[in-house]
């Protein structure tokens, strides 16, 4: 993915609850303006349209979001979907971990797996196995 996820923020920094929660109106609407994001927000918490309009602005700075000039107002779209973020920030948190220790880090996450959803255990083991014909082909 270009311009990745991680390039731009480092796979240290993780959302802030505001910042997840205006992501995931943009991931459920495709777009929406600043409003129409404060409207969807102001249901569960209460707070400013400032503050939500602060929050997309950097939000659009650190590149997660892309700010479009709409007819009379910026409309905001992800710049990822929702998978795309997931896997990036995904990626560069483990590549952090593995710096500290590769096998406790893979035995922790194999656990983990096993006790959320023991099926993804077998696409895993797919995943494996891909990845390793994949390694093979380029020596």
């Amino acid at each position: 993915m270009a311009g990745s996820v991680r390039s731009r923020e480092g796979s240290s920094k993780v959302l802030g609850s505001l910042e997840q929660e205006i992501l995931d109106v943009l991931w459920k609407r495709d777009e929406a303006t600043g409003k129409t994001v404060h409207a969807d927000i102001k249901t569960v918490r209460d707070i400013a349209i400032t503050t939500v309009l602060t929050v997309l602005e950097r939000l659009a700075k650190k590149g997660y979001i892309k700010k479009l000039k709409g007819e009379s107002v910026f409309v905001f779209r992800p710049a990822f979907s929702k998978e795309e973020f997931a896997r990036e920030v995904s990626n560069g948190v483990l590549r952090d971990i593995f710096e500290i220790s590769r096998a406790g880090a893979c035995a922790s996450f194999v656990d983990a797996l096993a006790e959320t959803d023991p099926l993804e255990l077998d696409k895993l083991s797919a995943l494996i196995e891909h990845k390793k014909k994949e390694l093979a082909k380029d020596r």
